[in-house]
């Protein structure tokens, strides 16, 4: 484990779901950036490279969490990449979820 890490970039780096809302619960800021990530992009690539280096399926856990906890899909991390690219380049269905949201959150509907 990194010890420089956050507790929820910790929590987000081994996908524990439960840490996670706990953390985000007592108040982390789901917009929380560390290093060259939020916690956001870090969620979705932690997913899908979890699922290109074991071929399971892709889980979504920590990044419907971070959505539930307002989460936003269009803010870039410091190097400019937005969740929504991040998703797209893995080229998983996350990133139909992430227009869903986006859609809903700008009023267009699904």
């Amino acid at each position: 484990m990194n010890d420089c890490w956050t507790p929820a970039h910790a929590a987000v780096e081994h996908e524990d779901a439960k840490t996670l809302a706990r953390l985000l619960a007592a108040g982390t800021d789901p917009h929380e950036v560390q290093g060259n990530s939020t916690l956001l992009t870090h969620a979705i690539d932690t997913e899908g490279d979890s699922t290109l280096q074991s071929g399971r399926p892709l889980t979504v856990h920590t990044t419907a969490i971070l959505l539930a906890f307002g989460a936003d899909p269009q803010l870039p991390d410091p190097g400019g990449l937005t969740p929504m690219q991040l998703a797209e380049q893995y080229d998983h269905t996350l990133a139909i979820v992430l227009r869903r949201y986006i859609s809903r959150q700008d009023g267009a509907g699904i």
